[in-house]
Order: structure tokens, then C-alpha cells, then sequence
């Protein structure tokens, strides 16, 4: 008899893995990739003169503080760099978030249409996953705040929320801070913050400034067009960087990422630019889309929900499948409670054109 095999903590088998946005199509031919919310102009080139410099001393470790980069996002925004915490990814941060501030008997929350990565991390501290419905594929401060228990510990909050593209004013977001206990951890995921135009946004800074229970995390894998090196930063009360910095690996940031991040963030009218070219194109992406008889979700992020019919041949598995096999791939959200959509990240002006025209056809083909 085989002695018994070591096995994983509680919660962890009931873990789905993350599925990413698909990259390939049958044939071998280089698609149109709009499925996983990738900058259509590509990083700033000082991050990659930066990236490439880095690479002539691949033998050193990095700075385990990863110094300049913190300081070039303090820069930028104004803030106290001792705050910052930067890490492999925002996942990576909101991973550390969980595993810092829940354990078994603890509740994480967050919303029905939230990103996918919250229930794998509070599964993964052996905590309880609550979800809160949403309305209108909205998150509702409401239904949030009649989810709060005693066993409360984190609650997590995408605004602008991936992948439905909407957001809660910063008066909403006061309101749900006010409204939990005072030792609830709230996580404002802002990975889209950038892309956001509207008067009543504002991603956390002043919220996390202003308290000692809230933690703002950010991305360099959107608009900053740096996905591939994994760079995310969280800017936290000084105990909460503490706890963070604590248990974090010690070198989780490479060279490469840290030059080419810091680079990245003294670059704003590479910014600016890509925030020109989503302000141009994600209305009329949803202008055309809706005038071929689709809804789409209106989005604040460069990204758009768009949904199907019900009728097999004419749904969103129908049209997936259509447009693949024109070399366009979007993102199916199943995992996400929405069969019945596909997301469609902002792409150049040629790679919008013709998915909107392969739409056209899907829709003219099946009416």
C-alpha cells in the first residue's frame, strides 16, 4: 500500500484556474488578438531603450526595493514613495493583499461581475469567497454593504470593473468605505484607471491618503503596454506596505521591469497619446457595434461587452467562433456569469474596422 500523498490546503481544489485571453487561431496565421485588453500603440520607446539596458548587467540582482521605480510613480502622482509597494503584476499584490489579511473563518468579498482573480486568492487563504450581485452590471454599494459580517476581513472592488467596463463614482466609493467596519481592508483594483473620463472618477489615491483600511492597487500591463514584464504597484497606509513588504519575495521585481517601468512612467505623453486614440475609437466602436442591433455595456475602459442573442447559430459561442475563423479572437466570459457576451478590447483603427465589418457579416449572414 502507497503511503498517503501530501495534499493541499483547504480551498485549494476548489480553485478554477485563470484562463487567460486566447493568443492563437487554427492555421497558424498572426491574428487580430483584441482579448486581453492590450494598448494597441505599445510601450513608450524610452521603456524599451530602458528594457534593452538593462540587459547588460543580467548577472546582478535587482534592487530588492525597486527604488526608482517607486520613486518615478511618487513623481508622477505625488505621493510618498515609503507607501508604494510594487510587485509582479497587480495580481501579484492582490494575492499578497489576501494571503497578508485572511485565513480560515475569514470572508473576502467583492461583486457577481468581478475579475476572476478574487476568488482564487480568498480560496487560496483558506478563506470563504461572498459574492454581492450587481445591478445592471454595476457594482451596488447596497448590496455590498448587506454582504459585510462579522468574518469580513477584505473587500475587493475592480472600478472600473473588467470585464463589463463600468465604474462607481468616487462619492459611491466614499459611501461603501464609510459604510464597512473599520477593520475591513477595502482593495480598489484601478487597473483601468487611466482610461477613465469622467468628472466623478477618481482611482483611490485620496481615499488610501486619507485612511488607514484602504489599499489602491495599479498595472503597467494596460495602457503603460508593458504586460509582458509583469509590474504593478499598490499604494497602501504605511502598516499595510509594512505587512506587504514582510512577506513579499524579496527580489519579486527584475531589472528589465523595474527600468523599463520607471522609464514608462516619466513617458506621460506616451500616456496621453493612448488615451487620445481609446477616446477616439471606444465610441465609435460602440456606435457601430450597437448599429448592427448588438448591445454593448457602456465602458469607461478600452474594452467593450458586447451581447448576443439566445438563438443557437446567432449567440456569442456562434460568433466566436465566426470571428475566429477570420483570424479576429475576443474574450469569451463565461468564467465571469456572462455566456451570453463577448469582450472586445480597443484595438489599432484597421484591427477596429475589421471587426466591426466581420461582425457585419456574422450578423447579416444569421439574420
Amino acid at each position: 500500500m502507497s503511503a498517503p500523498a501530501p495534499k493541499p490546503r483547504a480551498g485549494v481544489l476548489d480553485i478554477d484556474a485563470y484562463v487567460p485571453g486566447e493568443s492563437q487561431v487554427p492555421g497558424g496565421v498572426k491574428p487580430i488578438k483584441l482579448s486581453s485588453n492590450e494598448t494597441p500603440l505599445g510601450p513608450s520607446p524610452k521603456a524599451v531603450a530602458a528594457f534593452t539596458a538593462a540587459g547588460a548587467a543580467l548577472e546582478r540582482y535587482p534592487d530588492g526595493q525597486a527604488t526608482a521605480l517607486r520613486q518615478a510613480i511618487a513623481r508622477r502622482f505625488g505621493l510618498n514613495p515609503d507607501r508604494i509597494v510594487c510587485g509582479a503584476g497587480s495580481d501579484e499584490l492582490i494575492s499578497l493583499l489576501a494571503h497578508a489579511y485572511l485565513g480560515p473563518g475569514d470572508e473576502g468579498l467583492f461583486t457577481e461581475h468581478g475579475f476572476l482573480l478574487y476568488r482564487i486568492v480568498v480560496l487560496a487563504a483558506g478563506a470563504t469567497p461572498v459574492v454581492a450581485p450587481e445591478t445592471n452590471l454595476k457594482a451596488d454599494v447596497d448590496a455590498i454593504l448587506a454582504r459585510v459580517t462579522a468574518r469580513t476581513k477584505v473587500v475587493f472592488l475592480a472600478n472600473p470593473n473588467n470585464p463589463t467596463g463600468t465604474y462607481l463614482s468616487i462619492d459611491e466609493v466614499r459611501r461603501l468605505r464609510a459604510g464597512l467596519p473599520a477593520d475591513v481592508l477595502l482593495v480598489l483594483d484601478a487597473a483601468y484607471a487611466e482610461y477613465v473620463r469622467r468628472n466623478d472618477y477618481e482611482a483611490g489615491l485620496e481615499l488610501v491618503a486619507t485612511s488607514e483600511n484602504t489599499v489602491m492597487t495599479r498595472t503597467f500591463s494596460k495602457i503603460f503596454g508593458l504586460a509582458g514584464l509583469r509590474i504593478g504597484w499598490a499604494y497602501c497606509p504605511a502598516a499595510v506596505a509594512d505587512a506587504l513588504n514582510r512577506i513579499r519575495g524579496p527580489f519579486n521585481l527584475g531589472a528589465p521591469s523595474i527600468a523599463a517601468g520607471a522609464a514608462a512612467m516619466d513617458d506621460w505623453a506616451h500616456i496621453e497619446a493612448a488615451v487620445r486614440h481609446n477616446d477616439e475609437w471606444l465610441p465609435w466602436l460602440t456606435a457601430e457595434i450597437e448599429r448592427l442591433g448588438l448591445k454593448v455595456t457602456p465602458s469607461v475602459a478600452n474594452f467593450i461587452l458586447v451581447h448576443f442573442p439566445t438563438e443557437p447559430g446567432r449567440d456569442a459561442a456562434a460568433c466566436d467562433a465566426f470571428l475566429k475563423g477570420r483570424g479576429i479572437i475576443l474574450r469569451r466570459v463565461m468564467g465571469y456569469g456572462l455566456p451570453g457576451a463577448l469582450r472586445l478590447t480597443i484595438g489599432t483603427g484597421a484591427e477596429n474596422r475589421a471587426v466591426v465589418d466581420a461582425l457585419a457579416a456574422f450578423v447579416g449572414a444569421r439574420a
